[in-house]
């Protein structure tokens, strides 16, 4: 429930009061105030606009000189656009600009308007305003004492013809009887005044009166049930980019989801000997070939983990990273194998070259040419 300080008619503080829930319910809906402050101020235009055309301009039937032969121009009338006291192009047409607002939408933007000041505690609440006669200084004096800096809008209860007179002249003070202000002066105001009375005596709005009932009932299900499809949804895209970034920053051979029997694992021991250097650089598969043989037998690779037939290939940036995660010359020869792009031999060459701790392949594939 919101609170507002409350003023006596002299100025002088009273303490605070509460606001009532049907009109300060806390629901800030900024999109409706959009909709709702545009459609105001389009319903103040008058439309009236006007201007001629060419074909609505008096006169210019003759063609103004010949065709050709003069050096000029070609024209065919002295009421084009182009000629003083011509018609206009493209002129305005007197039309209605008004746009129409359902009553719910016009209600909630009112009531989001008011928790919106309520919120930056700009409502305040002021005894009842009798002036005898209308007095400018008196309702500035007044303002200036409760703190009502700024643009003020003062709602009254009910019309009050004196007030408004000594506000006439002030253009930073709007004087209208509580429930003849649209959401606009209240969003127009920096400070909004009412008289304890008023609000009193206010009563909502069948309108009002609906969104009250509704937010006894609670949020209706089919909405909560559409909130929690779209937090699982928003779950899962933020689980998908947890593993999208886990890959980047770095390799980890996990399981995949379908894991092979354990009885289909034999056929994948017929195919670790042919793991193999390319036929350019017979030194190393010298060297990869005997690794490979006591590496034959499956059981003993761990449990879940990933041939390296199966690992997908990164992109060349990120394969320096990548081969930085093997430490054995024959898993790196054979992804060398698979891999056919010219710019990613560099980083093969590099790996080998750190694991084996002697001269690249190039250069001993070099030396054997000599």
């Amino acid at each position: 429930m919101y609170k507002a300080r409350y003023y006596k008619a002299d100025g002088a503080e009273g303490g605070e009061q509460n606001l009532p829930d049907w009109l300060f319910d806390g629901v800030v809906n900024e999109p409706v105030l959009h909709q709702v402050v545009k459609a105001y101020l389009a319903n103040q235009r008058q439309g009236t606009a006007s201007a001629k055309s060419r074909g609505q301009v008096a006169g210019g039937s003759r063609k103004p000189w010949r065709q050709k032969g003069t050096g000029r121009a070609r024209q065919g009338t002295i009421r084009a656009v182009q000629w003083a006291g011509g018609g206009r192009a493209f002129p305005p047409i007197p039309h209605s600009w008004r746009q129409q607002i359902p009553k719910k939408v016009r209600a909630l933007a009112r009531r989001s308007a008011f928790n919106w000041r309520a919120q930056g505690e700009r409502v305040l609440l002021i005894d009842g305003l009798d002036f005898e006669t209308p007095k400018t200084s008196r309702l500035v004096s007044l303002l200036k004492a409760i703190g009502a800096e700024g643009k003020v809008l003062l709602l009254t209860d009910g019309p009050k013809e004196n007030i408004h007179r000594s506000a006439s002249n002030l253009h930073d003070v709007d004087v209208r009887p509580l429930g003849e202000e649209a959401a606009y002066h209240i969003l127009w105001a920096s400070v909004v005044v009412i008289e304890k009375d008023a609000i009193e005596k206010a009563e909502p709005s069948a309108a009002d009166t609906a969104a009250q009932h509704v937010r006894e009932r609670g949020e209706p299900a089919i909405r909560r049930v559409e909130a929690d499809a779209a937090e699982a949804r928003e779950d899962k895209r933020a689980a998908r980019r947890a593993s999208l970034n886990a890959r980047r920053r770095g390799i980890t051979l996990e399981p995949k989801a379908k894991a092979a029997p354990e009885t289909k694992a034999a056929p994948k021991a017929d195919k670790a000997p042919k793991v193999e250097v390319a036929p350019e650089e017979p030194k190393e598969a010298a060297a990869v070939e005997a690794p490979a043989a006591e590496a034959a037998p499956a059981p003993e690779v761990a449990e879940g983990a990933v041939s390296i037939d199966d690992l997908k290939l990164p992109k060349v940036g990120d394969l320096s990273d990548f081969l930085a995660a093997f430490d054995n010359e024959a898993d790196v020869a054979a992804l060398q194998e698979r891999d056919r792009r010219k710019t990613a031999r560099v980083y093969y060459e590099a790996r080998l070259v750190e694991l084996t701790g002697g001269d690249s392949p190039a250069e001993n594939k070099g030396d054997d040419d000599a």
